[in-house]
């Protein structure tokens, strides 16, 4: 019972969990990460819709969810419970759509102020004549139903069906049962021994639930039978404490029934729910055990998904490798191109070899560039590739990123013909410094024709490779050494601009799907240390009440 009494403190580190839980995202499918977003999303639920609210108010009434799969008949015992029809049992499957909560009037303010199970609106019932189950009721509302034949203290609450055909239906199901103080698990003589059940049961005992089972729908004459496998069962499962109803099949209970049953059927569950409300201190032990159990079993749910945090981090960084090892391959290749044979090859070779007689150093330029172009887009061609192959190797992967041929031909025009225009200023400023002024008296060259030689000689040295000495001694010869070398030198600075705009440009586009999620090892940091914080707080407040329970004769 320490638990609802030091409150504060772990109120506090919980609210700082769940907001880092909120905050954990699983973008990547890697494997486990669906399972990570259930579990998530579960986390998330019980805090929201029990663990914040109950430690708020550990005097609210408890809620009894009562919980099973697809025609376990668990209206028909809700109904029964309350000794009238309260919530819809007919023939169609599932039945329950919308979850109906049943608690006495003076209950009412407990619940319809959202303090459990917020993410849902609130309807109250009875429906009118003639209104179907859901019908004229908001998607992801609470029906509301008061009634006094329910006990002050607690509050049943009739689930969809957590094996439903609507993944909706199974979500919220599964909702419910995290927000609940006490879980009713019913099954049926013909499912008892289904997987369903038993992973409701099982989960459980991991949360060390206060909880009930009701074997349902039992033919009398294999009543004893199935009774003693049942029990055999739950003793298997570490479940042998765990109260055990049996309701025995009944014409109320068939389909099309009254969806009624003899108040003698269900006496025995009655008075094991009720019995809660009329003890204030069996009441609060209940909702201590789970609330306890609930704090515990984070250590283990959190810490898991810590460590998925940690495999979409570990994910995102090995793609991200891969990607910035193959546009450093890319980069590679490019320059040793250029520091090599140098790109004076094919149709820039015979402009170069025509130079500047019977070729133009527009003509020139314009190979010259081309080739640069045509250079940059199969580097970025092949680093997309490798990419690719790299990246099919790593489950997870995001999509996308991938440009056609056109998009990826015209981004890197641009930036190849930006550096054209910076080539030709750098011309025309060293035109300047030397003298190479405008012909004034029809003896000098024009100043277009200087700076157009000097361009296509510094574009054809920086380009050329080895290839490009000639182009180089050229420039010496007609600006001085001097200037030359500056000129040379700003050029290579604005070549390697080019080629590292264009690499870096395409690089961050390939990886714009992985680095738009902004995978960061900041979640799971984050999760690791509020989730110490409620140990800490949690294991602080049960020693702390114990000895205050010791103390005050409490055992």
């Amino acid at each position: 019972m320490a638990i609802l009494d030091a409150r504060p403190d772990l109120l506090d580190a919980l609210t700082v969990l769940r907001e880092r839980l909120a905050a954990a995202r699983f973008p990547l499918e890697v494997p486990g990460a669906e399972r990570a977003r259930r579990s998530r999303g579960e986390l998330l639920a019980q805090l929201d819709g029990y663990l914040l609210p109950r430690l708020r108010m550990p005097g609210a009434p408890l809620l009894a969810v009562i919980g099973g799969s697809t025609g376990a008949g668990k209206s028909t015992l809700v109904n029964s419970l309350v000794g009238r029809r309260v919530t819809e049992a007919g023939v169609l499957r599932p039945t329950t759509r919308t979850p109906v909560l049943v608690c006495h009037p003076e209950d009412r303010h407990w619940f319809e102020d959202r303090r459990v199970l917020p993410q849902l609106g609130r309807v109250v019932t009875p429906r009118q004549e003639g209104q179907g189950e859901g019908e004229g009721e908001p998607a992801g509302a609470l029906g509301m139903h008061t009634t006094r034949a329910v006990p002050v203290g607690v509050a049943l609450l009739d689930a969809p069906d957590v094996d439903s055909l609507v993944a909706d239906n199974r979500d919220l199901a599964a909702d419910l049962i995290c927000a609940a103080d006490i879980w009713v698990v019913v099954t049926t003589a013909a499912r008892y021994a289904d997987a369903l059940p038993w992973n409701l049961l099982r989960s459980a005992r991991e949360y060390d639930v206060t909880l009930a089972t009701v074997l349902d729908r039992v033919p009398h004459q294999i009543a004893a039978e199935v009774s003693r496998h049942y029990d055999t069962l739950l003793e298997r499962a570490g479940l042998t404490g765990v109260p055990r109803f049996t309701v025995p099949e009944l014409p109320e209970s068939a389909r099309g029934g009254s969806g009624l049953l003899p108040a003698t059927a269900v006496a025995g569950l009655r008075e094991w729910l009720f019995r809660r409300a009329h003890d204030a201190e069996a009441r609060h032990r209940a909702a201590a055990r789970t609330a306890t159990g609930a704090v515990a079993s984070l250590r283990a749910r959190v810490g898991a998904l810590a460590g998925a945090c940690a495999a979409q981090h570990a994910t995102a960084v090995r793609l991200d490798q891969r990607l910035a090892d193959a546009y450093a391959t890319a980069d590679a290749r490019v320059r040793d191109c250029l520091a090599g044979g140098g790109l004076l090859t094919g149709q820039s070779r015979a402009h170069w070899l025509a130079f500047p007689h019977d070729a133009s150093p527009e003509e020139l330029l314009d190979s010259l560039t081309r080739a640069l172009s045509g250079l940059l887009v199969e580097a970025v061609s092949a680093a997309d590739e490798r990419v690719a192959a790299a990246w099919a190797g790593e489950p997870g992967a995001p999509a996308g990123g991938v440009d056609g041929a056109d998009a990826v031909r015209e981004r890197i025009g641009i930036q190849v013909r930006r550096l054209r225009r910076c080539l030709e200023e750098l011309a025309e400023e060293a035109c300047v410094v030397v003298g190479l002024r405008p012909d004034q008296g029809g003896s000098g060259r024009s100043m277009s024709g200087a700076e157009g030689e000097i361009a296509a000689l510094l574009a054809a040295g920086l380009l050329g490779g080895k290839g490009g000495s000639v182009a180089r001694q050229s420039l010496s010869g007609s600006l001085g050494t001097r200037v030359a070398a500056r000129l040379t030198e700003q050029g290579t600075q604005e070549v390697g601009g080019c080629v590292a705009r264009v690499l870096d440009g395409e690089r961050e586009r390939r990886g714009a799907p992985l680095h738009d999620l902004e995978i960061t090892p900041t979640p799971q940091v984050e999760l690791v240390a509020a989730l110490s914080v409620v140990h800490a707080r949690h294991t602080g407040a049960g020693s702390a009440g114990d000895r205050a329970g010791e103390a005050g004769g409490v055992r």
